[in-house]
């Protein structure tokens, strides 16, 4: 027997009572025999034991893994709603169970779960009570062992599977984790394992932020004597690293077994930082069962239920996985689902919308669209273009090149290549050969960037000779190909080994023109994963449908009475990708468009110029650099921009004055400013003219107003109550301030592999929660007034951030300010942030400028600001250089509150 020993006596007992977060009345110790028939006493949770109410609606029983316990699972306990009950075992020679002396195999510890649910009444009798399995680390292969049993003898039993950073196999061409091959190593296993603490403090250490020092003490509370750890050694000594491991074709069985699950809802929650269970083993998972809920905590680490909210998915999870197992013969596939159990596939319209390649279809029967110009690029002064025959050739020959080189129908391809020409055409074939497109913007950084590809792991990317190297560097998932070519031409074919190259998007397309045309996709096929810009916290996969996104083409052309006969500037560079389904001439400027603000006035002219555009859509902080670079423009130059009849600028709160000034320089144009998010673009809408006639509500104003809702949207306002929290349901009463909620066909589909950030803002069902706050008016308008999150909850009732901060930026000298609450919530103080013209540093607001801004706040909100600091600058998001990181200011303020030194923030 590996690792085992005598028994010292060690019997089953309760926990230490004061352990945080975990009720003393919920621990019981329970008696039944193990898979040899030997009795053994095992300590459970168990917080309705006894309960003489009815039956449960639903039994979670939760397997711990190594070195762990079931105080693992208090927070799921203590979120469960009523009915629910929660049974968390301390594995046999763990936690406060019985040391039994016995080495247990992966199989063994199978059959003594099997044995005690039996015995509890949970299985193997003549209840009907559903259960769920829940587990993390090495309790993973064990509790789905068990529940293959289940599913097995009681069909209908199990009604779920809950899995938390596991395996069940090391996925072909990958070692197994190095802490376990460490652990391994000759002569280490003992003296980490039983001999000292260290493996169990390293595996809490993994943690991060780190546990707090009683939470620890809890962990090791079972642990304390070198006995009561042996089973930590044979725990890590049954993993099989080989096929010879006497636990080998247990654990291969319970890889094998997974179909059986394949209509049992499950949920596969993750902490993809995790250095022993990776994204590695998620995916592995992901491809035995297909049909899984995935929801990738970002940042968190190996104990993922003590970094995220791990319960609360759990708990949100339930009612959908209870309703789809309770329908007769259940399978995802077929089944006739209730209407509140999943989140549904938004449906197309009848009849199908046209392909999003419309256009280029027609570019063959049609000389005349055929000739114009379809995207036309500028780079470094050189202008060069394509028109809509030509790319419909080069989209088709590309899309049946990627199909011979392997790139199959629903696989992710990622496209890092600047907007122009190459980009439409990789994008387009992508579409028109049913590969789904994922778009990471490059002003995430390359932190953020590789976090937002590990979590949408493209199986193919298509990228410039940057991308190609970063791509190696950063070890970025997908085969790679290149777009355009790589310098040093004697030297390109090594590089293209070193870098891994399989091919070139040219490549494809001359290998495509002696294949086929591939096969159309479906109109409810994915199109696209798009991450949002991370500035209201992580970057966020995005999935649309192409229905969805032609939904958002066909609203466009509606709301802004889009025709042929225009041609579009897009200075935010995502809008150069519609020109094609909108059939009109596309260009993005001469610019650096990971930063908006290096667009000048010439750049702009010298785009307008080259298409004699008509069109012009902007960010803020693309305009604002515009306006500022204007005197420096040519009377010649001035012409074109006359010209343009449609100013759109969106991406943060635009100011009125620097549309108007927007308008100097273009004189024939209407300015408007949409209002949406990458979930749903446009939202509402407002023209420049609207916002000058505005009148305030109430008396006062309770944000930005952007406008009426668009064509086909739903605008609702979830009323928020004083301690900021919004309301479930959604109104349309006027002065109602609240969560604004969006119903539109050209809402997304979901969130990529965040089931549970989908869960949350798709209720209720058939809207999305957009996590902004504000109002409508009587006239139906909408007003925005900041970010749920950050709302001011002040003992006087919630306050929104931006009334605060308009009221600040109108005195004079104050370029920006920023509202924040300070103190705990529910009698926070508001402090306000401002960067002045002067840009000086940080510092205590000088008293002038200070009473100025109290009296205003005060006459806006009937708030007095209880403290006024300077910056040199409001730290902004990358993407659009305009939206203010509240949530930084807000930590800031709060220090210095507390009586920290003021410093740069």
């Amino acid at each position: 027997m590996i690792g085992s020993g005598p028994t010292d006596g060690l019997a089953a007992r309760l926990p230490p009572p004061n352990l945080p977060g975990l009720d003393p009345a919920w621990s019981r110790l329970v008696t039944a025999p193990d898979h040899t028939g030997t009795p053994r006493t095992w300590h459970l949770l168990d917080h309705q034991a006894g309960d003489p109410n009815e039956a449960p609606r639903a039994t979670l029983v939760c397997v711990h893994g190594n070195p762990s316990w079931s105080y693992l699972w208090r927070r799921l306990i203590a979120a469960v709603p009523p009915g629910v009950r929660v049974i968390a075992v301390d594995q046999l020679d763990m936690g406060f169970s019985e040391r039994t002396g016995v080495t247990r195999r992966l199989a063994d510890r199978i059959a003594d779960l099997v044995a005690l649910t039996d015995h509890l009444g949970l299985t193997g009798g003549d209840q009907d009570g559903p259960v769920i399995s829940v587990a993390h680390d090495w309790g993973g292969p064990i509790s789905l062992g068990w529940a293959e049993h289940v599913v097995a003898t009681e069909p209908g039993r199990l009604h779920g599977v809950v899995l938390t950073n596991t395996a069940v196999h090391q996925p072909a061409g990958s070692p197994a984790p190095a802490l376990i091959r460490t652990a391994r190593a000759p002569g280490v296993l003992r003296r980490v394992t039983v001999d000292s603490t260290l493996f169990l403090r390293g595996a809490i250490e993994m943690s991060r932020p780190r546990l707090e020092p009683e939470v620890r003490a809890a962990f090791l509370a079972p642990y304390r004597t070198r006995a009561r750890r042996e089973a930590i050694a044979d725990f890590v000594a049954d993993i099989p690293l080989d096929p010879s491991h006497p636990s080998h074709d247990a654990l291969e069985a319970v890889a094998a077994g997974l179909h059986s699950l394949a209509a049992v809802p499950s949920l596969l929650l993750w902490g993809p930082s995790d250095l022993v269970f990776s994204d590695l083993y998620l995916h592995d998972f992901e491809a035995r069962l297909p049909r899984a809920e995935v929801h990738r905590f970002i940042g968190a680490s190996h104990f993922v239920g003590e970094e995220a909210d791990v319960a609360g998915a759990i708990v949100n999870w339930l009612d959908t996985a209870l309703a789809v197992a309770a329908l007769p013969d259940a399978t995802f596939g077929d089944a006739a689902v209730p209407a509140e159990a999943v989140s549904a596939v938004a449906e197309p319209r009848d009849p199908p919308p046209e392909p999003l390649w419309a256009s280029l279809d027609q570019a063959r029967s049609d000389p005349v669209l055929g000739a114009r110009p379809a995207v036309v690029e500028q780079v470094d002064g050189i202008t060069r273009s394509i028109d809509f025959a030509e790319l419909d050739d080069r989209v088709m020959a590309t899309a049946a090149g990627l199909s011979a080189h392997g790139v199959q129908p629903g696989d992710r391809v990622a496209l890092m290549i600047p907007p122009g020409i190459e980009l439409t055409v990789a994008l387009y074939a992508c579409w028109r050969m049913g590969a789904i497109i994922v778009l990471v913007d490059s002003g995430l950084g390359a932190t953020n960037m590789s976090r937002a590809l590990a979590s949408a792991r493209p199986d193919h990317l298509i990228g410039i000779s940057r991308a190609m190297v970063a791509s190696r560097a950063l070890r970025w998932p997908g085969r790679r190909i290149l777009a355009g070519s790589l310098p040093l031409t004697s030297l390109r074919s090594g590089l293209h080994r070193a870098l891994g190259i399989s091919t070139t998007l040219d490549e494809l397309g001359r290998l495509g023109a002696d294949h086929a045309p591939p096969q159309v996709p479906e109109v409810n096929d994915i199109a696209a994963i798009v991450f949002t810009s991370g500035s209201t916290g992580p970057s966020k996969g995005v999935v649309y449908r192409h229905h969805q996104v032609r939904a958002q083409c066909d609203i466009l052309t509606q709301l802004y009475a889009i025709t042929d006969d225009d041609r579009l500037v897009a200075a935010f560079a995502p809008f150069a990708l519609y020109g094609p389904a909108l059939g009109i001439t596309s260009i993005v400027p001469d610019m650096d468009v990971v930063k908006p603000a290096s667009l000048d006035a010439r750049a702009l002219a010298a785009a307008v110029d080259a298409i004699d555009a008509t069109l012009v859509f902007a960010s803020p902080a693309a305009l604002a650099n515009v306006v500022d670079t204007g005197p420096q423009l040519a009377a010649s130059q001035r012409i074109g921009l006359g010209k343009i009849r449609l100013l759109l600028s969106a991406g943060a709160p635009v100011n009125p004055d620097l549309l108007a000034q927007a308008v100097t320089l273009m004189p024939q144009a209407e300015a408007h400013t949409p209002y949406g998010m990458t979930e749903v673009l446009p939202v509402a809408d407002i023209s420049l003219g609207e916002l000058r006639a505005l009148d305030s509500v109430d008396g006062r104003v309770p944000g930005v107003c952007v406008g009426h809702p668009a064509p086909g949207v739903t605008v609702g306002i979830a009323a928020i109550d004083d301690r900021g929290i919004a309301a479930t349901s959604p109104e349309t009463v006027h002065g109602v301030v609240g969560e604004i909620l969006v119903s539109a066909p050209h809402t997304k589909d979901g969130y990529d592999r965040l089931a549970a950030t989908e869960r949350a803002s798709s209720t209720p069902r058939g809207w999305h929660r957009s996590g902004d706050v504000g109002c409508l008016d009587a006239a139906g308008r909408l007003w925005v007034g900041g970010r749920l999150q950050h709302v001011i909850t002040t003992a006087d009732g919630p306050l929104l951030p931006v009334p605060v901060e308009l009221a600040a930026e109108a005195i004079r000298g104050v370029r920006r300010a920023c509202a924040v609450g300070v103190g705990p919530v529910g009698a926070q103080v508001l402090a306000v942030v401002i960067e002045s013209s002067g840009g000086r540093k940080a510092r205590m607001c000088e008293p002038a400028i200070t009473e100025q801004i109290r009296v205003a706040v005060d006459a806006a909100t009937d708030h007095v600001p209880a403290l006024v600091l300077e910056v040199a600058a409001l730290p902004v998001d990358r993407r659009h250089n305009s939206k203010i990181d509240r949530t930084a200011m807000a930590a800031w303020a709060g220090a210095i509150a507390a009586g920290g030194r003021i410093t740069s923030p």
